[in-house]
């Protein structure tokens, strides 16, 4: 059993017998939060919940992530039983990515999350103001906004 925990030498692994624990360092539990959680596991998990999409409808969907990217969380999350893969034998080749019963799952409970965010981004943008004011007199937000002009200024060259 300790060695199904630690990814020991056995190469069966009875889940629904293991406590899984995301505080714990070493469950695997946490790799997966991570996938489902990052930048672009989200987006992307959030996006399949539309529909069945090919690789570059899914990166038009996702704006910003790069194809290296988006073909490293696919496969993360594919691996994960999230995303389900399929590879049709055409010329040139196809290969659509949708949700599996798991990931929809997971995809529903992640949008409850984006469209809370996106439904309250007043308040957050209330608050960020308020904290960005209130800084200004110990120099943080001068020394933030100062930073921001150097990166500006370095972008337009």
């Amino acid at each position: 059993m300790d060695s199904e925990r630690t990814g020991g030498a056995s190469t069966t692994v009875d889940a629904e017998n293991l406590a899984f624990d995301v505080f714990a360092r070493a469950c695997p539990s946490r790799g997966t939060l991570e996938h489902v959680t990052g930048k672009w596991g989200g987006l992307i998990l959030g996006a399949l919940h539309d529909g069945t999409f090919r690789f570059n409808e899914l990166r038009r969907r996702v704006d910003g992530v790069s194809e290296k990217m988006l073909s490293q969380t696919l496969h993360a999350l594919e691996r994960d039983g999230l995303v389900h893969r399929e590879a049709q034998p055409t010329n040139p080749p196809r290969v659509d990515y949708r949700l599996t019963p798991l990931g929809s799952a997971v995809a529903e409970r992640l949008l409850a999350l984006i469209h809370l965010v996106e439904d309250r981004m007043p308040e957050v943008l209330t608050a960020q103001e308020r904290y960005d004011t209130t800084r200004v007199g110990s120099g943080e937000a001068a020394a933030r906004d100062a930073g921001r002009a150097v990166v500006a200024g370095r972008g337009g060259r």
